[in-house]
């Protein structure tokens, strides 16, 4: 085999060649893997080799070492660690030369290699003179090395958790602000620096702590902004961002002092690239008072002092930002990508947070530039005035938003006529902003007739614009329905009932186009399902209608199934499948009972396109929901459809590798045995045999076992007292998942035991539930101990969430009341019981409910 041949092709254009080379190189390393190393980093510090097969070299040895995935990574890792040490040796010491190579991308290649071998090696103590040297190489004369040492640290830094490097922070730092210096003479070095730092500002939290140190760190950053690199100003700001993020309680003196101005002007800079960031930085502002504002209100409500308390930057600074946003906001580029993110975007998303975060102080900073630009005979300021108006209507209350936009509507009606498509966009998104948060303001007597009509209209127009209406007309769905819902009761009817024929007729002759540009066809779809999901009684009969139109197009796609040629028509088959399923689903669960009618039809349907869908997992993952919904709805008629649907169920069970689909299909049988209650006994062996084979893969994801251990609750709550013979092996594995204590430095760990912890929960739940009131409750007797040791371990964590905390309420209250008379009064006199439920910590109305009846049951079992 020829190395520098193999790289070379895994660029090429052939895709024959590319793949060929692909899979000899990845037979290599599974055959021989350290061999496999070495080859790639001689490759990757030779000088002589072309530039571009060093880095195909350098890109090969990294994606070797790390991987997105948790659990892929995890295998890396351990590829790597059991590897001789000459051989990690020679690999680590080939990828450090190539740092000082006379070619600065072979650094910035060798770089990512360090990078990747260090967040495997550095938490296992391995590797302890990196750091040391690698400082060592930013403190010589060598400006490459230099260069693509600093992109290491930074790295480094991005890669691994701040506790494993934290006795080298103050190094670290100390080499990375040398590099961002004004003095440096070089602004490669210095652009390296300002990015690594930017990796780096978490490790140095400690630093921030020190006001000496903080203010040289922000002297060092605020220099930056004023670099005559435009990427060196971009870098510097995007740390400004990050600070703000990290650290805002810290900023007041440098707002004050700097900030403030640097960032305005910034704004204001030439270079798009520099007044993104500059607009960046005000938008996590924002975001981060917005934030601390709900905070202090939770914390008024329940007598607390919040723990971090606002600066007020952003209503400091209104006077001044409200202007510059407004002007970006009419720099727009009418033949801009609409991929593409410019300042005039990132204005209006600015004014949004910026509206969130003044609230009220934010309308009359405005107001004047709506009323002055609304009708311009200039398309960017009529424009810029739609987007401003949609911009601050949530923040601000809606009693002082109301009178505007009841002035303004009849207005934004007639500007979807406008002239321009991009006014129209602007226009239609706004409209869709007033049904979604003030639909109280939308008149039925007056607005809701010309708003529809101008909506529907709009459907006509280009594919932004009709996605912009599409999302309109499902916030009107959505608001309204979930409104006359509630007034139901008092008689009141859904004032969208006579329009509900002509909006899903307009919309269904949307979805009739083979393109889906901008997404409005799929946009479309959705507007459907919230028209149907909402429809009042006297809209069924178009509910009905169109789920006929839909299954009669879900016929027509299944019958072009041999038609499809290319992937561009498979993907759109699998997609147009996925929106109809969804139409489907949706008016499975708004008619209920009343889909009996069409149960045969949508159930064969639904079996033909798993059948045809073959390994398209979204599109199966959503036939298995329509199953789902369908025996939901169903309940005990769903019986007869079973035998024909087990054969596809058991093998998406068994599809471990697809984490989608395995989860989808474990939340099926869940579905299933609500569905049929005790009737679901006769499967019940066959689906615990399949979900315990499931809990033992190495393979399988670790959150599905999350969800096979509520699907065990599901069961059990379904069958009752037919789970006794399940009941030792599923007590042994959940006791068993209620032991795994979490490393707290470990996020990914920690947030991975608290999705365990509610899954165990559920699952007990429905165990206890099940045999509650039966006579094989004393079953849970000699389980009772562990139960509510595993409660007691989940109220005692302080990273409890308030999902667990209801839960572990709700069990503890289930066990009380499944052995009144005080058959376990010993243990639920535990002092931790009688201390938990005498608890008087802020929570949810929710939660305190089940608190207050978890009290009453334990006390009835302790009487």
């Amino acid at each position: 085999m020829n190395p520098t041949e193999l790289l070379a092709n895994t660029l090429s254009a052939d895709g024959t060649a590319r793949q060929d080379a692909t899979q000899q190189l990845e037979t290599y390393a599974r055959e021989n893997y350290p061999q496999y190393m070495l080859m790639l980093s001689s490759v990757l510090a030779d000088e002589s080799t072309p530039l571009h097969i060093r880095g195909a070299a350098g890109l090969a040895l990294k994606n070797a070492l790390s991987a997105r995935d948790a659990t892929r990574q995890a295998e890396y890792a351990n590829r790597w660690l059991q590897v001789d040490a000459e051989t990690k040796t020679k690999v680590k010491q080939e990828a450090l030369m190539t740092l000082r190579s006379a070619q600065l991308r072979a650094g910035t290649y060798a770089s990512q290699v360090v990078a990747a071998i260090a967040a495997v090696e550095l938490p296992h103590a391995q590797w302890p003179d990196l750091i040391e040297g690698l400082l060592t190489f930013v403190n010589g004369n060598e400006t490459n090395l230099k260069i693509a040492t600093l992109q290491t640290i930074g790295f480094i830094c991005e890669s691994i958790k701040p506790e494993i490097l934290s006795l080298r922070s103050n190094e670290i730092l100390t080499a990375v602000i040398h590099g961002a210096r004004k003095e440096e003479p070089s602004t490669d070095v210095q652009l390296a620096a300002i990015h690594a730092l930017y990796n780096s500002l978490e490790f140095v939290r400690e630093n921030f702590e020190r006001d000496g140190e903080r203010n040289y760190i922000m002297q060092v950053v605020c220099e930056a902004t004023q670099n005559g690199n435009p990427l060196v100003q971009v870098g510097s700001f995007e740390c400004l961002v990050r600070i703000m993020g990290l650290y805002y309680d810290k900023m007041a003196l440098y707002m004050e002092q700097a900030l403030f101005g640097l960032t305005v002007v910034g704004m204001k800079n030439p270079d798009e690239r520099v007044a993104l960031q500059a607009v960046e930085f005000w938008s996590t502002v924002c975001e981060e008072e917005r934030d601390l504002a709900i905070e202090a209100q939770e914390a008024q409500e329940y007598g607390e002092v919040p723990e971090t308390e606002s600066k007020f930057f952003a209503k400091v600074a209104l006077p001044e930002l409200v202007p510059v946003l407004l002007h970006l906001l009419t720099k727009q580029d009418e033949d801009a990508d609409e991929d593409e993110w410019n300042v005039s975007m990132a204005a209006g998303t600015c004014l949004a947070l910026l509206a969130s975060a003044v609230q009220d102080n934010i309308v009359p900073a405005v107001i004047p530039f709506i009323e002055g630009n609304i009708k311009s005979e200039d398309w960017h300021s009529r424009e810029a005035a739609v987007m401003t108006f949609g911009s601050i209507l949530e923040g601000p209350d809606p009693a002082v938003l109301t009178p505007l936009v009841n002035q303004a509507l009849p207005l934004l009606i007639d500007m979807m006529n406008d002239p321009h498509a991009h006014v129209k966009d602007t226009t239609a998104w706004t409209l869709g902003r007033i049904s979604d948060l003030l639909i109280g303001v939308i008149r039925p007597d007056i607005h809701l007739h010309p708003l529809i009509a101008a909506l529907v209209n709009g459907l006509q127009d280009s594919p932004r614009i009709v996605a912009n209406c599409c999302w309109a007309l499902m916030n009107l769905a959505d608001q309204l329905g979930a409104y006359y819902e509630e007034e139901q009761d008092a008689g009141q009817p859904n004032p969208l009932s006579p329009y509900y024929d002509g909006v899903i007729q307009a919309l269904l002759r949307v979805t009739e186009t083979s393109s889906n540009e901008a997404n409005f066809r799929t946009s479309a779809y959705q507007a459907i399902t919230s028209f149907l999901s909402h429809a009042p009684q006297d809209a069924v009969q178009v509910v009905q209608n169109t789920v006929v139109t839909i299954l009669a197009r879900m016929e027509q796609l299944l019958a072009m199934q041999n038609q499809i040629l290319g992937v561009d028509d498979r993907n759109n088959w699998n997609e147009l499948q996925s929106n109809l399923c969804s139409v489907v689903i949706c008016v499975v669960r708004r008619l209920g009972q009343g889909i009996q009618p069409l149960a045969d039809r949508i159930m064969t349907l639904t079996l033909q396109l798993i059948q045809a869908a073959g390994k398209a997992s979204t599109v199966l993952e959503d036939g298995f929901l329509v199953v789902g919904s369908l025996a939901s709805s169903l309940e005990a008629n769903f019986a007869p459809y079973i035998p024909a649907f087990l054969p596809f169920l058991y093998p998406a069970l068994k599809a471990h590798e697809d984490t989608q689909l395995c989860t989808v299909a474990v939340g099926t049988i869940g579905d299933i045995s609500r569905a049929l209650g005790q009737q679901s006994a006769q499967y019940a062996h066959a689906f615990m045999s399949v979900l315990l084979e499931n809990l033992q893969s190495n393979v399988l994801e670790r959150n599905v076992k999350i969800s096979i251990l509520s699907c065990f609750g599901d069961i059990a709550l379904a069958i009752g007292p037919e789970f006794d013979p399940f009941l030792s092996t599923t007590t042994s594995v959940l006791d068993q998942a209620g032991s795994v204590e979490p490393n707290p430095l470990d996020y990914d760990m920690v947030d991975y035991v608290i999705q365990l912890r509610e899954g165990i929960l559920e699952a007990y739940t429905g165990i206890v539930t099940g045999l509650k009131k039966t006579e094989k409750v004393g079953l849970l007797m000699p389980q009772a101990p562990n139960i509510l040791d595993l409660i007691r371990r989940c109220l005692a964590d302080e990273e409890r969430t308030d999902v667990i905390i209801r839960l572990a309420y709700g069990l503890l209250g289930d066990l009380a009341d499944c052995f009144p008379g005080g058959q376990i009064k010993s243990v639920l006199l535990e002092p931790w019981i009688v201390a938990e439920l005498r608890s008087k910590h802020r929570m949810p109305a929710e939660t305190k409910k089940t608190l207050r009846w978890a009290r009453e049951m334990v006390k009835a079992a302790t009487l």
